[in-house]
């Protein structure tokens, strides 16, 4: 077996997690180290896999070999264009992390050590799940991303993180229990086709009758949305990212939720186009939802981490809105949106963790007068914040923008409405901004420090890109483009959306 380059990906932080582990317990510097030094190799090997990527809407760099023949069962892996996008911003963000919760876990319940390896073994389970074209491996490694993020998030969160790690685990075990269902439904389907198959390949050439492809697809997409998350399956994610350390909630929020959004794109519409087009009316209907939902009661949080948390319950709405429009211009706004929206919140939640690690609490009324005494932190922290409200120039702009157009050919009503949440957005973080940043400074914060040089070089890389693919977009889209067209393809409905060329930079 050779080993390809996506293998080598997904082994390195395997290696990495294993070799921070092995490092003795009174060495934490060095373990630190081991860690950051393999992601950044994986982040290295990921661009050269990124750039090499042959934009031709197939899948590249392709691995198959047997796994398990009496299921039909494959060790497949593969890159579309949404899986690219995505692997690459697991590998962006990880090192990041890493660097920014460089002392987060040294009052933690296990060693300080097994924080970074669990980042690591999550780093690995995630490129595997997005470069995962066998639909039990993905199941596999689907399930399998919440062992890390369970113990990061149970073993050095707040003073709740059990609560809040058991919560995100049985809402999490039951929509994967739902889509076990599922998996089991396409093996019964594709054994009656013949030699069973779990390939992607095969897979989309079953042929399903309409209730069997609906209740298959009810199935992945149930697993998906408590995932994504969408209202009313969305209650886990403030009390997880509440409770996480800020390095957690970004990987929480800005790649295992992305896992959602991802597989309605590759399953539920490459699998099931016609259950998609089916269920679009509610799922369109439960995006909207979640994005006026998630706005409003952001604006009511008294908790930064939380307020985060239901900002991107609103974002994800948007997302799911792009994604079942139907629309090329819709898809691909909604995968841009998912790497626009790593970005500026990952950069949110780090600046407010900076934030909270100096004052010691959370609550946004304990804060006042930042911009004073720490002007650094308060300008970044309002970068991210304007960020998060897609403020244009940014690069979250136009991914929502292209959402909004994609949806309105076909969704008008649900756009128009849609709009509100982009003045709801505007109100949550000024609103934020105003009672932490501004006014006379309060007791307590006339001390605090203004960011590191460690602290503002994990920032840093966020701001740069988020500023370059506001002016330029045009890389990702191009890269994003042909996956999106071959989906619509699948789905097999025209495209009424007017097509909005990304040639050149926001103006």
């Amino acid at each position: 077996m050779n080993i390809g380059w996506l293998t080598l990906l997904l082994l390195l932080p395997f290696v990495g997690a294993i070799a921070t582990m092995l490092v003795p317990k009174a060495k934490g510097l060095l373990a630190k180290q081991v860690a950051l030094g393999f992601s950044l190799v994986t982040l290295v090997l990921t661009a050269i896999v990124a750039i090499g990527y042959h934009r031709n809407g197939a899948e590249d760099y392709a691995e198959t070999y047997t796994w398990i023949k009496a299921f039909g069962a494959h060790y497949a892996l593969g890159l579309d264009g949404v899986g690219v996008v995505l692997v690459v911003l697991t590998a962006l963000l990880s090192p990041i992390v890493i660097i920014a919760s460089w002392n987060d876990a040294q009052n933690g319940r296990w060693s300080e050590k097994s924080f970074f390896a669990w980042i690591l073994g999550l780093e690995a389970l995630s490129i595997g799940v997005f470069a995962a074209t066998d639909v039990f491996l993905f199941y596999v490694l689907f399930e399998a991303t919440l062992i890390p993020m369970y113990f990061l998030i149970g073993g050095f969160g707040g003073p709740q993180r059990s609560y809040a790690a058991v919560k995100f685990l049985l809402y999490s075990l039951l929509g994967g229990l739902l889509m076990l269902a599922s998996v089991v439904g396409l093996y019964v389907v594709s054994a009656k086709h013949g030699a069973p198959s779990y390939l992607l390949s095969d897979m989309v050439k079953l042929d399903m009758s309409q209730n069997t492809e609906r209740w298959l697809f009810l199935g992945f997409m149930f697993a998906f949305a408590v995932k994504a998350p969408m209202v009313p399956f969305h209650t886990w994610l403030p009390d997880a990212a509440g409770e996480a350390t800020p390095g957690t909630s970004v990987l929480l929020v800005g790649i295992l939720d992305k896992i959602g959004t991802f597989g309605m794109i590759r399953f539920c519409l490459g699998l099931f186009p016609n259950a998609s087009q089916w269920a679009t009316p509610v799922v369109m209907v439960l995006a909207l939802i979640s994005v006026l939902y998630g706005a409003l009661l952001a604006i009511g949080q008294t908790d930064i981490k939380r307020l985060i948390a239901y900002t991107s319950i609103s974002h994800f709405g948007f997302i799911v809105m792009g994604i079942f429009a139907l629309t090329s211009q819709g898809l691909t706004g909604s995968t841009l949106y998912m790497f626009n929206h790593g970005l500026s919140t990952a950069a949110l939640f780090l600046v407010a963790g900076y934030l909270i690690s100096r004052r010691g609490s959370a609550r946004i009324a304990d804060y006042g007068g930042v911009e004073k005494v720490a002007p650094v932190l308060a300008g970044t922290f309002l970068f991210a914040g304007l960020s998060s409200l897609a403020l244009p120039g940014l690069s979250p702009f136009i991914s929502e923008f292209m959402v909004l157009a994609g949806t309105f050919s076909r969704h008008k009503v649900i756009a128009v409405i849609a709009v509100l949440g982009i003045v709801l957005a505007a109100l949550y973080i000024l609103l934020m901004y105003q009672r932490t940043m501004t006014g006379p400074v309060r007791d307590g914060i006339e001390k605090l420090k203004d960011l590191n040089p460690r602290e503002l070089l994990a920032i840093a890389p966020l701001v740069i890109l988020i500023i370059g693919l506001g002016i330029f977009p045009k890389p990702v889209v191009d890269i994003i483009k042909p996956a999106v067209e071959s989906t619509m393809q699948r789905v097999g409905v025209t495209d009424k959306a007017p097509q909005i060329p990304v040639t050149e930079g926001q103006k």
